[in-house]
Formats: C-alpha cells, structure tokens, sequence
C-alpha cells in the first residue's frame, strides 16, 4: 500500500506539472537540518505541484532531513578533510545540492578547512534563538521571571555553585552548543582570572556533555520531587526550538527559556548551494529560496517551533513564557536587528577554533610535545605586549595553556636554539609525561623558556627529532602531536637540508600511527613557505602564523582546535 500511495502521489505530481507546461525535469535534492525539513518539504512540494519550472523544465525536488553535523562531516570527507571532533560520515550520507544546516557556524568551519568548498548564496531562511534551557522550579530559584539574567551570571554560577548542574551537547557537533561556548568565553573577558574562570566554567559544562541533543535532553529532571530535581541537569545551552519541542511533549517538569544578555549567535538555517552544482540547477535552487521567503513558510516555520530570519514569528508559534516577540539583539548588533540576509555577519572563523581549541583541551586526551624556540631573536620586545620580549610572551601562553589542558592529557617540553646538548640543537626538559601526575614538574619547565643570546635557529634536526620521538611512543586513542614554536627561520649550517628533513618525514609518515604536527610561527621574520612544506609530509597538522607575537596565546587555541593552517592579523 505505501508503494502505490508513493507511485500515487509522484503519478499526481507529475500529472499537475505536464499541466502546468514545462516538461521534462530539473532533480533538485535538499538536505536540511531535522527540525526545519518538514517546513521546506511542505513548501517544496506545494511550490513543484503548482508548476515549479526554470525555463519551461520542470523542477522536481528532494527534501531529505539530515543532523547537520552528519552532513558537515560527508561534506568534509567529499574535500578530504575533517572537522574536529566529528569523524567520517556514513556511506549512505549523500551530498546533495543544497543544504540547509542548522547554523552558518558549519559553513565557516568547513570554508576554513576546505579552500575548495564554496557555496553559493549561503543568506538565512529561519531563525531560532540560543537560550539557556532550565527546569522550572530551578529557574525560578535564580529569579525567573522577573530577574534579568546574563551570561556573566551563568559564568558565576558554573565556577561557583555548587547546586547547580550544568551540561552542554559537544560543541563540535552541535551549534547551539559551539553558541554557548562562545557567550561563556566572551562574558569572561581577558586576563589571568579570566582565564582560570573560563576554565573552570568549560570544566564544569564538560561533566554532562553529550554527543547527542536527544540524550541531553533526557538528563533534564523527570519528576518534581526534590531529589530529583537536585541530581538531575539543571542547565544548558540549547535553542528555542529545543525548549518548545520539548515542552510539546508535555513532560512533568517543563523547561524555561532564558535569554541571556548579551544575546549570543542565533541559529540561523543558512541556504547553501553546493560549490559543483551546474547552472540550470543553481537556477532551480534560487527558486526554491525565493519560495522560502513567503509567509507560507513563515507559517510552516512557526508550527515546527522556528522563526523567520528577522526573528519575528507566523501564526501558529508556540513561543515559551517570556519570549520575546522577535528575536533579541544579537551580541555586536545592539539595534536589535537580525542576521537575517547576512549570515553569521562578522563573526570570525578563528574565533571558532579559539572556542573548540579550549573544548579540545578539557575534553579530549591527547599527547602532545611542545618544543620551544629559544634562539637569540626570541629576546625582541613585543610593542603590542607592553615592550616584554617574545619569550615572555610565550611563557604566558604556554602557562595559559597548560592550565587548559585536561589531566588525561599527556605533555613534554623540549628548548631549541643551537648546541643545545652537545651540537644537538635542542633539548629535553620534561619527558611526556601524564599531567595528572606531573603538572608542577611541567609548570616550573615553562620558566626555563629563557633565549640563548648568540643562538640560531635549529629546526630542522629538531622538528625530526621531536617527531620521531612521538612516534617511537605514540598511544592509540589519543592525537599524538607535536607543537613547535618558533620565531625564524632554519639557521644551522652543521644540521640537515630542508630536503632530507621532507625525505625522512615522509618515509616516517605511518597512516597507523599518525602524528599531528602543528607550527606556531611568532613574529614577521618566519618564512610561512618554508613552515608549510616541512609539516605538509606529515599527518593532519598545520602552520599558523601570528604576526603581532602578543596573539600567541589565540593562535595556539586556534591549532587545538583546527586541522588547518592559518594566520592571525
């Protein structure tokens, strides 16, 4: 019977459109984020019976709902890259022609790895806010309705209570999440105890991830007994649509939507056409979008818990108590206006990897040997730094860091420079050790980054020498990598030839046993050619450049969280 309604409904469509006048067909496919696929289907199907048609050739189309992620990592896998944190995506998982995430966040992250991915039109088609999700009762302890909340005040309540408990879907694979995490880290600000507040809020988050919204969700309160509404999640990141379809289900206890000042990056549905798709489909594409501007789909938007991309609402919406009637001003954009027509305007794709860099560190075990360049040149001051010279810099970063990195994580310090040991280039302060038994041993290595004044520049033997020793003890289930510091360029006229260095790394290059090797370039005098045709033998790494040295410490963030090079203004 389900084949015959199927054969039906496609004899009936294509009845209406040879009616219609256009013949053949144009087979657009569309793959949309779950919770916006039944409003683009409606709308799709309705628009193609109608006669949907681009020069007299009628356009059939193809709504498939897909997690955005899942789609995210077919089309980085379709590049031959990966996003952090998502793997590869099922064979099954087609890339279609156009794609609708849930947000444009996927977009940067994929552009940033991807040169070659860019898709076309990109402009929003719904909206749904980023709020903080909480039970009732424990939304009304903190003073909901009536007090007024910011994300200062979750910040303080992460890192001082120790009633309230707090979760977040894996920022890598959810963008509601990655939202949040940006709104923490922007609401700490700067400076050392911002940093440790930082920390300490992305740690107490880390204690309910979850890969999945639907199990998150589950982690909510399911009475309201007061035992139970003290074990259970009490806060989360999450978007209005979460909030709204969840209370759809009617559950005992229902979640309040908190929007938090300033008001972070919305959901905001982007409409991408994908970079090899051919002109007469592109055509058909912008003609389906125009069909997603209408109040029709305002409408159907509304009834599966979205806005419009001006953030104001169509009829039907179920918004939750205290919801404000169009979407609040977006942090940076104090009129009040939307991204609508722009999407994530502004927003910069390093600042994403900042925020999964520090994911990266708290959540995932890794090992990592940090080599750091102390030649002669690393004595300039910095202007930008309050004149301090580049290895004081490094030390604040590498101290920032350290104190970011979870305790699974295991973490070596080597100095280069040259005849550092012997005529070796470079030398072993700690081994990599485990930082859950050797985190004061590795604090106190950091202030032994101190420049040799006449020295030069070994890294060629070093950078073999480093890699071979990751490799020689590399660990399964853990990214085994090498992060190199350095100011300049290859300076030892008695150490090997570029050549020979890219030889033996490619012939040491084991698909079996991997290791990342990540270049931060501090100051103009590095040469990024050179930096980028060492690391390219070796597995996922990159070079990344910070012109002005007193960026270091974003940069490094920025290499955690990234599987590509980059460069920071």
């Amino acid at each position: 019977m389900a084949i015959v309604v199927v054969l039906a409904g496609s004899y009936l469509g294509y009845q209406q459109l040879s009616d219609s006048g256009c013949t053949g067909a144009i087979r657009l496919t569309v793959a949309a984020a779950t919770e916006i696929a039944p409003a683009v289907e409606e709308t799709a199907q309705r628009w193609t019976q109608g006669g949907a048609n681009v020069n007299g050739t009628c356009i059939a189309v193809t709504v498939n709902p897909v997690n955005s992620a899942t789609m995210a990592a077919a089309v980085a896998g379709e590049h031959r890259v990966t996003l952090v944190g998502l793997g590869t995506a099922p064979e099954a998982v087609k890339v279609p022609d156009v794609w609708l995430p849930d947000s444009s966040t996927w977009l940067l992250r994929l552009k940033q790895e991807a040169p070659g991915f860019v898709p076309t039109d990109g402009k929003p088609v719904a909206e749904s806010p980023v709020v903080v999700a909480m039970p009732k009762p424990i939304a009304e302890g903190v003073g909901w309705p009536d007090k007024k909340l910011g994300w200062k005040d979750l910040l303080k309540q992460l890192t001082t209570s120790t009633q309230l408990r707090t979760g977040v879907v894996d920022p890598n694979r959810d963008a509601a999440g990655l939202s949040g995490l940006l709104a923490l880290g922007q609401a700490a600000g700067t400076g050392q105890q911002a940093q440790a507040a930082k920390v300490g809020a992305l740690k107490a988050l880390a204690q309910n991830a979850s890969a999945l919204r639907d199990d998150l969700m589950q982690k909510f309160p399911h009475s309201a007994d007061a035992n139970d509404l003290a074990t259970s999640m009490g806060a989360a990141p999450l978007s209005e649509e979460d909030v709204i379809s969840y209370n759809a289900e009617k559950p005992p206890v229902p979640l309040v939507a908190l929007y938090l000042d300033p008001s972070p990056l919305p959901l905001d549905y982007p409409f991408a056409i994908m970079p090899e798709v051919d002109l007469q489909k592109s055509a058909a594409a912008t003609a389906l979008h125009q069909q997603l501007q209408t109040a029709s789909f305002k409408n159907a938007l509304a009834t599966v818990g979205l806005r419009a991309p001006d953030g104001t609402v169509g009829s039907g919406f179920a918004a939750p108590v205290g919801a404000p009637e169009a979407s609040p001003a977006v942090s940076g954009n104090p009129d009040g206006k939307s991204n609508g027509g722009s999407a994530a305007a502004g927003l910069d794709a390093s600042l994403l990897s900042q925020a999964l860099g520090s994911w990266a560190a708290i959540t995932l075990p890794g090992r990592v040997l940090a080599v750091f360049d102390v030649s002669g040149s690393m004595l300039k001051p910095v202007p930008t730094a309050g004149g301090v010279d580049r290895a004081t810099v490094t030390r604040g970063a590498a101290r920032g860091g350290l104190a970011l990195f979870d305790d699974r994580w295991a973490v070596g310090v080597w100095l280069f420079s040259t005849d550092m040991n012997g005529k070796k280039p470079y030398k072993e302060i700690v081994p990599i050790s485990p930082l859950s038994s050797s985190r004061p041993k590795l604090e106190d290595s950091i202030n032994k980054i101190v420049p040799k004044k006449n020295g030069n520049t070994g890294l060629y033997d070093t950078l073999l020498a480093a890699y071979q020793t990751v490799q020689n003890s590399w660990q399964p289930g853990k990214v085994n990598s090498v992060i190199l510091f350095t100011d300049g360029v290859n300076e030892n006229d008695e150490g090997i030839t570029q050549q020979t260095l890219v030889a033996k790394l490619k012939a040491l290059n084991d698909p079996k046993r991997p290791v990342r090797v990540v270049i931060v370039g501090i100051g103009p005098e590095v040469n990024q050619k050179e930096l980028e045709t060492i690391v390219k033998p070796t597995a996922a790494g990159g070079v990344f450049i910070a012109p002005d040295p007193a960026k270091i410490g974003d940069i490094f963030l920025q290499a955690i969280g990234s599987r590509t090079g980059a460069s920071a203004n």
